[in-house]
């Protein structure tokens, strides 16, 4: 399953003897760290990856020793990989699905490469057998992460678009600004959320509208806090931004009352979160694509890379 990939180049300076320094990271060296380190986990060999002396690692919001957590149980790589990279900072994301202990899961993961060296390794896993297979049916990555934009929006701009979509959906109340394309569509873990053929068995079939008119039904309001929005990699040139965030459910939302005034029950009664590693398209300033991979939490949980002001923070971070 390994690629053979361009890594980091090393030069030596015309002096002679002097110093040898590291050629910037592209998107092929970036993406050649996540492989040396995708299958450094699956060898259970912390040693096989480049990682620096003082490294920082978290697996699903748990700060961890690198050869801990999923080093011990990985067993495979899937078939499924997606990558987006961001060479201005030296960061780059990955969605991808594995095996572990033979189990299909999903694994979720940003890395930071400085000079040669992973200095940072945030992984979210979400054990999700179901949602693999689903992630796994899709075949291979939608075309439009791999297509370039013209002209590309600043870095800026993407992530104002991006985080408009985490602003309209916390306490949806469908008076916001949704920024979607008509074709926009949503994946998460593997199975599309977005204009699925209707089923009349529902109160109100959400997953049958497009991107805009689910938010303009004002459904979502029992999503009670988006926070911790971290715009971790923004690929201008292909117009993608990767968030990772928590979405929080306190439970105390019984109903919700539609736009057009339908009260439809909501099954969630205690409080809860959803961890979510979020990938957003973005073209002309509208999102076209979302794929997102989400595991249950803990209410209230942290990320491991914020502080406690931070973590319930709804302000964007970069």
């Amino acid at each position: 399953m390994t690629k053979t990939r361009v890594g980091l180049v090393l030069t030596a300076s015309l002096a002679c003897g002097g110093p040898v320094v590291a050629e910037p990271c592209d998107r092929a060296c970036l993406e050649g760290f996540v492989d040396r380190y995708v299958d450094a986990v699956v060898a259970h060999d912390p040693a096989q990856a480049p990682l620096a002396r003082a490294v920082r690692f978290t697996e699903n919001g748990q700060r961890l020793r690198p050869g801990d957590g999923l080093w011990n149980t990985a067993s495979a790589r899937g078939p499924y990989e997606l990558y987006v990279a961001d060479a201005e900072t030296g960061h780059v994301g990955f969605f991808g699905t594995i095996r572990e202990n033979g189990k299909p899961a999903i694994l979720a993961l940003r890395l930071a490469v400085v000079e040669g060296e992973i200095t940072e390794a945030e992984t979210l896993v979400a054990r999700s057998e179901e949602g693999a297979r689903q992630v796994e049916a899709l075949g291979r990555p939608h075309p439009l992460y791999s297509s370039a934009v013209g002209p590309p929006l600043s870095r800026e701009a993407l992530v104002r678009t991006a985080n408009l979509y985490f602003a309209g959906l916390e306490r949806n109340d469908g008076k916001g600004v949704y920024p979607f394309t008509e074709d926009c569509d949503r994946v998460e873990n593997g199975k599309q959320t977005t204009n699925r053929p209707p089923d009349s068995k529902r109160p109100i079939d959400i997953d049958a509208l497009g991107c805009r008119k689910q938010f303009e039904t004002g459904f979502f309001r029992f999503v009670t806090r988006i926070r911790d929005r971290r715009f971790v990699v923004v690929d201008p040139e292909r117009g993608l931004v990767l968030a990772f965030v928590f979405f929080d459910h306190a439970g105390n939302v019984p109903s919700v009352t539609l736009t057009d005034g339908r009260a439809v029950p909501i099954d969630v009664s205690q409080p809860w979160t959803w961890e979510i590693a979020e990938l957003f398209k973005i073209e002309n300033d509208r999102i076209r694509r979302i794929e997102a991979v989400i595991e249950r939490a803990p209410y209230g949980m942290a990320s491991g890379w914020s502080t406690w002001e931070e973590g319930l923070s709804t302000e964007p971070r970069r």
